[in-house]
């Protein structure tokens, strides 16, 4: 993992980014301006997973106003995960989410056939998916997972994904077993050795160290999975239709706060404990910081957001080549490409 300095610099923050998964935000105190906010359109946006501090741009979108100034009134609750988010999105409970793009195929493409959301821009432009170990506990390449016990929220696209990143690294995955944990809890019962290694992002490294005192050993699913998106936004295939310059504005309005919180980590920082009290600034920056080459791409030129049909094409030959999605899937079935910033 790069910028292994600066993390350990701010870890003894991170430890507050498991943070409470009851939290939910609204824009309202952050505007006295009651009038306006009449007419202003209500919106439920959900995070990723829990409330980690690489969530953390949407508040920052909340905090500037950028989301006023599209015409919304935004609420923020915690999401739990790719699964539970697309269902929340299906039916209406939630407007906006993050789900990884991945998970997002496996759903509309797989056993399911899960229909009714669309993604609309790209939050990462290469996964995060990841198993994090401990030192100690004889996993430091992708094979020593056999034998091993993954613990893993249901439905995570880490958990999802594992066939296929499985059969790509090496691995025997009728040899490694996985076992349900909340979000919130996955860290804990890795540390206390309830767990011999978890589903997390590759930014949950510094919260991983804190709370175990012991160094991470982090397996990106990104070393086999190099054309695989991460997050991407999604809303409901109807809203969408309904509400094209909606949509665009809504984006536009969290891909600044994302664009902010990439640029300045530590301001982001500062933000977040407003909207969600246990969250610890160091900790914030140090996932932002983490999460930075994720967001943009390698590519020069290619802006925050955009997301490409070819690519997004060979994701899904990959998941087909590996037997999670059968054949005849479209990038356009998951993707509105007249919504996505262009790549």
């Amino acid at each position: 993992m790069h910028r292994r300095t600066l993390v350990r610099s701010v870890v003894a923050g991170a430890l507050a980014l498991t943070m409470s998964a009851a939290a939910g935000c609204s824009d309202d105190s952050a505007d006295g301006d009651g009038g306006s906010g009449a007419s202003l359109e209500k919106i439920t946006y959900l995070t990723s997973f829990g409330t980690f501090g690489r969530d953390s741009y949407a508040y920052v979108a909340l905090e500037k106003g950028y989301f006023k100034d599209a015409g919304f009134d935004v609420t923020i609750n915690p999401g739990k995960g790719s699964g539970e988010n697309i269902k929340s999105i299906v039916s209406g409970q939630a407007q906006f989410t993050p789900i990884d793009l991945t998970g997002g195929l496996i759903a509309a493409g797989g056993k399911d056939k899960t229909t009714g959301f669309t993604a609309v821009s790209a939050i990462q432009q290469r996964t995060m998916a990841a198993i994090i170990a401990l030192d100690g506990n004889k996993i430091n390449s992708p094979k020593d997972l056999e034998g091993k016990t993954i613990s893993d929220a249901p439905g995570s696209v880490v958990r999802t994904l594992f066939p296929t990143y499985a059969k790509l690294a090496n691995i025997d995955d009728t040899k490694v077993k996985f076992q349900n944990g909340q979000a919130q809890e996955l860290i804990g019962q890795l540390a206390s050795g309830r767990s011999q290694a978890i589903g997390q992002f590759v930014v949950g490294k510094p919260t991983v160290e804190t709370v175990s005192k012991k160094k991470a050993v982090v397996l990106p699913y990104s070393d086999y999975l190099q054309d695989l998106y991460g997050n991407v936004l999604i809303t409901s295939t109807k809203y969408a239709q309904d509400n094209p310059e909606k949509v665009k504005k809504f984006t536009e309005a969290l891909l600044k706060g994302l664009a902010d919180s990439i640029a300045n980590p530590d301001e982001a920082g500062k933000i977040t404990p407003k909207y969600v009290q246990t969250a610890k600034p160091e900790g914030v920056a140090a996932e932002l910081t983490l999460m930075g080459p994720y967001v943009k791409s390698a590519a020069a030129g290619i802006p925050v957001g955009a997301l490409d049909a070819e690519r997004v094409a060979r994701s899904i030959a990959i998941l087909q080549g590996s037997g999670q999605i059968d054949p005849g899937l479209k990038p356009e079935q998951v993707i509105n490409f007249d919504l996505t910033p262009k790549a």
